[in-house]
């Protein structure tokens, strides 16, 4: 009997061990990942997003991201073509012909912990302070291998309750995010051709209202 009060006493040390270590490379992971994205001056990838929800379905896009700091973020789509989000630095642009054709809704940048439309930031802005964290496996996004990693936010705050983020073993950037909503659904972005510290377009975060599409003013 001693001998099985032993090994069970080793199995057990042995498992939170293994559970303190898993917890251990999820923050070291995440960690990278965020000293990473804060010091990059810029960031274009395509993307293709998923979101499925109970009340409208499933619902796919693609086009291509360009951010740079906080307050400057395009997401223009090729599928649907021509809808657009745009963060100028002042304000947000949300234009959707394919849903809402014939107007486009100007609204401030929205401030603190929803992080307005930035979903990298959601979840790589003081990651450690934020969330409860656990490795989950290595994976692969688009041939590119990943550590895949369970956030759990610690604030009601954040519009979501959970997050499974894709890292880059290579360059520590997000590859794939899903993102459960607390308002119910799930979204899923995946990011290729990620490019770092690029330079960008000069209009890439200006928007021009179309003739003819009326603005309507949520500010």
């Amino acid at each position: 009997m001693k001998a099985v009060a032993v090994l069970l006493g080793v199995t057990l040390v042995a498992s939170s061990a293994t559970r303190i270590a898993a917890a251990q490379d999820a923050e070291a992971i995440v960690g990278r990942s965020a000293r990473v994205y804060e010091s990059i001056s810029s960031l274009r990838a395509d993307f293709t997003q998923r979101i499925e929800d109970s009340m409208i379905g499933t619902y796919d896009s693609r086009g291509a991201l360009m951010q740079k700091g906080q307050n400057r973020l395009s997401m223009r789509f090729s599928d649907p073509d021509g809808d657009a989000i745009v963060v100028d630095g002042r304000q947000v642009w949300v234009y959707t012909p394919s849903t809402a054709p014939g107007q486009v809704i100007r609204m401030p940048i929205p401030t603190g912990a929803l992080y307005g439309l930035n979903v990298l930031s959601w979840i790589l802005d003081r990651p450690a302070e934020r969330y409860r964290m656990r490795y989950l496996r290595a994976d692969k996004v688009n041939g590119r291998v990943a550590d895949v990693v369970e956030l759990i936010p610690l604030s009601s705050e954040l519009p979501f309750s959970r997050a499974v983020v894709w890292l880059d073993r290579d360059d520590a950037l997000p590859r794939r995010l899903e993102i459960s909503e607390r308002r119910g659904g799930v979204r899923t972005i995946t990011l290729s051709h990620v490019r770092a510290n690029t330079a960008l377009p000069a209009d890439a975060f200006a928007f021009t209202v179309p003739d003819g599409v009326r603005i309507v003013d949520q500010r």
